[in-house]
C-alpha cells in the first residue's frame, strides 16, 4: 500500500507542474509525462549528466558550472541523470543532507533550474530508493522526478527510462558487503518480465520520429565496467525490434559513443559528472564502431528536430570534446 500511496502522490504532485502533464498509461503499466516544447521551431534541447553525486566533490562542481553555461546557450528544455545520484550508498532517507550537498546546492545555475528526469543507478539501490521516489523531495526541489521507469513524451521525441539494476545478477549474487534494497523489486523474475514488456509496448506504440531510451548501465561500451551481459541479452533485441535511436547510460565514468555495425541504435555514454577513472580503457572493436571515448569529467547535450539529432559532449572545462549528427527523412502525406 506505500508504495502504491508514494506513486499517487508523485503524480498527484506532477499535475501540479507547468512543465509537464502527467497522462495516465494506457496498454503499458509504466507512468507517462507529457513534456510540451517550449521553443517555437518545435525543437528539443537537453543535457544529460550521470554518475555526479559527489557533494560538489571531484570536479562535480566545475561540470555543474559548465553545464550552467551551456544549458543557457542552448536554451535546454530540461536534463537527463542517467543514475548513481548520490554516493556511496544512495541517500539514507528522504531527510538526508545529501540531496542538498550534491543536488540542491550544486546545480544552482538559471539555466539548470528545469525538470530534471532521473534513474536509478547501482549506489542508488545501496541506500533508501523510496526516499529517491517520494515525493517529499519533489517538495523540497519541485525540479527532481525520479521514478522506477516512465516515459516523457515530448512530441517528436520519446524517452523510455529503464530501471535496469535490478536485471544485473551479480548485485543478488556477489554483494561484495553492499546491502541492497530491493523492496519493490522481488519477485525478481516477474518484476523483470514486466518492465521488458511494458517498455516492449511504450515502443511499440510510440508514434514520435525519434525513440530514445534511457538506463544506468551499459550495454556496449570500451569503459571499466565494459558490456552488460543482461541487457545485452534480455533489453538490446527490444531495442532493436522497434528500431531505437538512442541507448544512453551512464555507469561507466566517461564520456563516450558508440555506432553499432548490428543495427541503427547510438550507444552513448555520460558517466562523467564526477570521479572518472583515467586510463581505464579496453579498446573498442571493431575500431571504426569507437566514434569518440574520454576518460574524464564531463557532460553531454542533445538537440532534436523533426528530421536531426545533433550530440556534442563537453569536459570540465566547457569544451568540446566530440560531436555527431543524424537525420532522418519528413515524410509529408500526400493531400
Amino acid at each position: 500500500m506505500a508504495s502504491l500511496w508514494n506513486k499517487t502522490m508523485i503524480i498527484a504532485n506532477l499535475i501540479m507542474l507547468n512543465w509537464c502533464v502527467v497522462v495516465p498509461p494506457s496498454t503499458a503499466e509504466l507512468p507517462r509525462f507529457d513534456h510540451t516544447a517550449a521553443k517555437a521551431d518545435g525543437s528539443l534541447s537537453f543535457l544529460v549528466i550521470g554518475d555526479w553525486g559527489r557533494k560538489g566533490g571531484y570536479n562535480q562542481t566545475e561540470v555543474a558550472y559548465q553545464m550552467g553555461i551551456i544549458g543557457e546557450k542552448l536554451e535546454i528544455d530540461f536534463i537527463i541523470s542517467t543514475g548513481d545520484n548520490f554516493y556511496d550508498d544512495g541517500l539514507t532517507g528522504v531527510d538526508d543532507d545529501a540531496f542538498f550537498e550534491s543536488f540542491v546546492n550544486i546545480y544552482t545555475a538559471p539555466a539548470l533550474q528545469k525538470q530534471w528526469y532521473n534513474v536509478l543507478g547501482n549506489h542508488d539501490y545501496r541506500g533508501d530508493v523510496e526516499a529517491q521516489l517520494s515525493p517529499i523531495l519533489r517538495e523540497i526541489d519541485s525540479r527532481w522526478v525520479c521514478l522506477r521507469s516512465f516515459i516523457v513524451n515530448a512530441e517528436i521525441a520519446e524517452f523510455i527510462f529503464v530501471d535496469t539494476t535490478p536485471f544485473i545478477d551479480k548485485y543478488f549474487t556477489e554483494s561484495e558487503d553492499h546491502v541492497y534494497d530491493w523492496s519493490g523489486i522481488e519477485p525478481r523474475h516477474n518484476y523483470l518480465a514486466q518492465l521488458l514488456n511494458d517498455v516492449d509496448s511504450a515502443l511499440r506504440e510510440s508514434t514520435a520520429k525519434w525513440k530514445i531510451v534511457v538506463g544506468h548501465h551499459t550495454i556496449k561500451s570500451a569503459g571499466h565496467h565494459g558490456n552488460t551481459r543482461e541487457l545485452a541479452r534480455q533489453l538490446l533485441p527490444v531495442l532493436q525490434a522497434n528500431e531505437v535511436d538512442l541507448y544512453i547510460n551512464g555507469h561507466d565514468h566517461c564520456l563516450e559513443h558508440i555506432s553499432s555495425s548490428e543495427s541503427g541504435i547510438q550507444y552513448l555514454t555520460s558517466g562523467g559528472g564526477s570521479k572518472a577513472w583515467r586510463g581505464d580503457v579496453s579498446w573498442w572493436k571493431p575500431r571504426h564502431e569507437m566514434k569518440f571515448y574520454y576518460d574524464g569529467q564531463g557532460f553531454m547535450s542533445i538537440k532534436i528536430t523533426q528530421t536531426e539529432v545533433d550530440i556534442a559532449f563537453y569536459d570540465a572545462f566547457g569544451n568540446v570534446m566530440h560531436k555527431w549528427s543524424t537525420s532522418k527523412h519528413l515524410y509529408v502525406s500526400a493531400i
